[in-house]
C-alpha cells in the first residue's frame, strides 16, 4: 500500500503527534511505502528528505503563534495525490481539515482535547466545529487515543461507534527501559516537565512550587513554544535561576537521558487527549503527578501516578513533589509502537 501522513509539523520537532506519527510511519514503511506531508513555516530544512524509511515533504505556509499551520501548498498536494490511505493527524490545525479534499480511503486521528488554549483559540475552535463535522463526515475510519478523547468526539461531533478505533500511543522499551543514570549528588532531587510551552500545559505551577521546596530540588524543563519567555520571566522573578534548566529541541538521546536524571515528573495541563510523555514517564520508572484533567487524570492511580486538582493549591503540590520524589517505582508496561503499528495496519485493512 502507499500511504500519506499529514501532520502540521514532523521531525525534526518533537511532540505529542509528532513522536505518534514518527512511530507508526517508521513501523508501517517496513512494508508500505509511507509518505508523510508537513509544513516547515519558517524554513530551513529540507523540502524532501528520507528519515528511517519514510519519506517526508514538507510544504511552506503560516503558523501564527506557532499554530494552525496553513498551508494552501500542502492542500494542493492532498488534493491531486491518490494514495491506498490518506491518514489526517491534529484536529488543532489546517492540514487536518485539508485533508477532506483528498479522494483516497480517509483515516484521522483527531488527537483532540475539545478546547482552546486562549480565548480567541477557543472561539476559532467552535467556529471551525461545522468544517470538523465535513472531515469526520468522509473519514471511514477515526482514530482515538483515550477514552475521554472517544467521548467529546461523540458529544462535539455525534460520530457513531462503527466508525471509532481505539488506538492509543505507545513506547519504545528499549529506549526506556535502562538503569538510572542519576550522576548527581545523591541527595539532589530533580523534577522533570516535558511539554509543549504553552500556559495551559501549567509548567508555571510547577515553578511556584519550587519555590516552596528546598535547595535540594531543582526543575528541569524539556520543550519550545511560545510561552518560554513568560516562565523565564517567572523564573526570574521568583529568584529561581540558579535552579531552573530549559532544554529545547533535544535529540531523542538526550531527552532520554533527561528521563534517566529524574525523580519526579510533573504534567499539569488543563487538557489532553493522552499525555504521551507521561506514559514515556511511566515506562521509565519516574512516578509521576498529573491533573485531575482530562485523559490525564486516567493514569493517577495512587501508585506509580497522582493526581492534583487545577488550579492546584502550591504549598498542596509542593508537599506532593517531595513525597513522590522519594517513592521507588518500577517501570510500568505500556504497549508498545510494534503492537501499535500492528493493530494499525490492521485498522487500514478492515473493511
Amino acid at each position: 500500500m502507499r500511504i500519506i501522513q499529514i501532520t502540521p509539523r514532523y521531525l525534526p520537532f518533537y511532540g505529542g503527534v509528532e513522536i505518534h506519527v514518527k512511530y507508526i510511519s517508521e513501523w508501517l514503511a517496513r512494508m508500505h511505502e509511507v509518505v508523510v506531508l508537513t509544513c516547515d513555516p519558517v524554513g530551513g530544512l529540507p523540502r524532501e528528505e528520507i528519515i528511517n524509511g519514510v519519506f517526508v515533504r514538507r510544504f511552506r505556509g503560516f503558523a501564527p503563534g506557532e499554530a494552525y499551520y496553513f498551508s494552501p501548498e500542502m492542500a494542493l498536494e492532498i488534493k491531486r495525490a491518490h494514495p491506498d490511505i490518506l491518514h489526517a493527524h491534529n484536529y488543532h490545525a489546517f492540514p487536518f481539515f485539508a485533508s477532506a479534499l483528498g479522494t483516497s480511503k480517509l483515516v484521522v486521528t483527531p488527537h483532540y482535547h475539545g478546547r482552546g488554549h486562549t480565548w480567541l483559540r477557543n472561539i476559532l475552535l467552535g467556529g471551525f466545529r461545522p468544517i470538523g463535522k465535513v472531515v469526520f463526515g468522509k473519514a471511514d475510519k477515526i482514530l482515538y487515543l483515550s477514552s475521554h478523547e472517544r467521548r467529546l468526539l461523540k458529544e462535539h461531533f455525534g460520530i457513531g461507534d462503527s466508525k471509532l478505533y481505539f488506538l492509543p500511543n505507545g513506547v519504545d522499551p528499549s529506549e526506556l527501559r535502562n538503569p538510572k543514570t542519576k550522576t548527581r549528588k545523591q541527595n539532589q532531587k530533580t523534577i522533570l516537565c516535558v511539554s509543549r510551552l504553552q500556559k495551559y500545559k501549567g509548567i508555571h505551577y510547577a515553578i511556584h512550587a519550587l519555590s516552596h521546596l528546598d535547595s535540594r530540588f531543582e526543575l528541569e524543563i524539556v520543550g519550545t513554544g511560545p510561552y518560554k519567555k513568560d516562565l523565564i520571566r517567572l523564573v526570574k522573578e521568583t529568584g529561581l535561576e540558579e535552579r531552573v534548566t530549559f532544554y529545547e529541541n533535544l535529540p531523542r538521546k538526550l531527552l532520554l537521558e533527561r528521563y534517566g536524571e529524574a525523580d519526579v515528573f510533573v504534567l499539569l495541563s488543563s487538557a489532553e487527549s493522552y499525555g504521551i510523555s507521561v506514559g514515556e514517564a511511566l515506562a521509565s520508572g519516574i512516578p509521576c503527578i498529573v491533573a485531575n484533567t482530562s485523559a490525564l487524570s486516567a493514569w493517577a492511580d495512587g501508585k506509580t501516578c497522582f493526581g492534583i486538582d487545577i488550579p492546584p493549591n502550591i504549598e498542596r503540590l509542593a508537599g506532593l513533589i517531595r513525597e513522590v520524589s522519594t517513592a521507588i517505582s518500577e517501570p510500568v508496561e505500556l504497549p508498545t509502537w510494534p503492537e501499535i503499528g500492528q493493530r494499525l495496519n490492521q485498522i487500514y485493512q478492515m473493511e
